[in-house]
């Protein structure tokens, strides 16, 4: 994702002389192309996130497009005072992008992992909050972005992340699901880089008889209201799946909307990480089955949600 993130910011910029990139001390050699192109519009300001926002916020109201990086859990957590008086307050026109938000950097330890970073955007009055489910998405999410600028935070994977499309999909929208897999029994709508894990997962129930739709939920807020009105009102089960807490991530948006739609018949049930810090150190994939968030065991709760209420595909 990180790739595409930078390839397709160095291409848009040369169509939009007022975008600027700042950076938290990574990603040098990752924006070789943006500095060469555009040597002063890259500004690396250090280990000093809040200081990066408070420049972003300067540069906004001058009439500049700032685009922030650096790693998740620095960009959202260190500076999130800043974020919230100086740009969410404001209403300006940054785009603060966090790479290797949920696991991505989990064999750095705790200090990395970003579990908790949608809830903290999405409390924020204007925040704009995108996970893109692939490297394709973020190239969409970023040409989204640059046509109507507003507060918004986009959260990256790392590398490495299987492709759900072949090309930009060409009705992504801020705010608008993609269907990336048809189905009747019931929904799996995923976030960020767990949207290639719910197309398997999607593979394996439908051997079972279960045979889910699955939506690729790019946008936490705002969320796409037609789409959920769709699966709540003709699915028995809709599914939330994301690398985050299950507490006031995408479930827990999911679950304010569905609260205020009460005559709406069908049923949440979240698959989102446990309450609770990873205190060991090891890889994404070592991480998540210490979580026992692991494919066999998340389509085995599927099986057995549908299985306890007697519906079947």
């Amino acid at each position: 994702m990180r790739n595409a993130f930078a390839q397709e910011l160095t291409q848009l910029a040369l169509e939009n002389s007022k975008t600027v990139l700042l950076s938290g001390d990574i990603g040098n050699r990752l924006f070789d192309d943006f500095k060469s192109q555009n040597p002063e519009r890259f500004f690396n300001c250090g280990v000093a996130e809040a200081n990066m926002v408070t420049m972003a916020a300067g540069m906004a109201m001058n009439g500049l497009v700032p685009v922030l990086y650096t790693i998740a859990s620095f960009m959202i957590y260190r500076p999130f005072e800043q974020i919230r008086i100086d740009i969410a307050y404001h209403k300006l026109p940054v785009l603060i992008v966090g790479v290797g938000g949920g696991l991505s950097y989990a064999s750095n330890g705790p200090t990395h992992h970003t579990l908790e970073d949608i809830a903290v955007m999405r409390s924020l009055p204007g925040m704009q909050v995108v996970c893109p489910g692939d490297a394709w998405e973020v190239r969409a999410a970023l040409r989204d972005f640059l046509s109507n600028p507003q507060p918004t935070y986009l959260r990256l994977g790392k590398k490495g992340e299987a492709l759900v499309h072949q090309e930009v999909p060409s009705d992504f929208s801020i705010g608008k699901a993609l269907k990336v897999r048809e189905g009747y029994a019931g929904a799996l709508l995923a976030v960020g880089n767990m949207v290639p894990m719910a197309l398997e997962m999607a593979e394996v129930l439908a051997q079972e008889g279960i045979d889910l739709a699955v939506y690729s939920f790019h946008t936490v807020k705002p969320l796409d209201d037609a789409v959920l009105r769709h699966c709540f009102s003709n699915y028995a089960w809709t599914f939330t799946l994301e690398e985050h807490s299950c507490i006031g991530g995408f479930s827990s948006a999911i679950a304010e909307w569905l609260v205020d739609r009460p005559f709406l018949p069908g049923k949440l049930k979240r698959l989102a990480f446990a309450d609770r810090f990873i205190a060991e150190t090891g890889g994404q994939s070592y991480a998540r089955e210490l979580s026992g968030f692991t494919l066999p065991s998340l389509s085995l709760i599927v099986q057995e949600t549908f299985a306890s209420t007697h519906v079947y595909a």
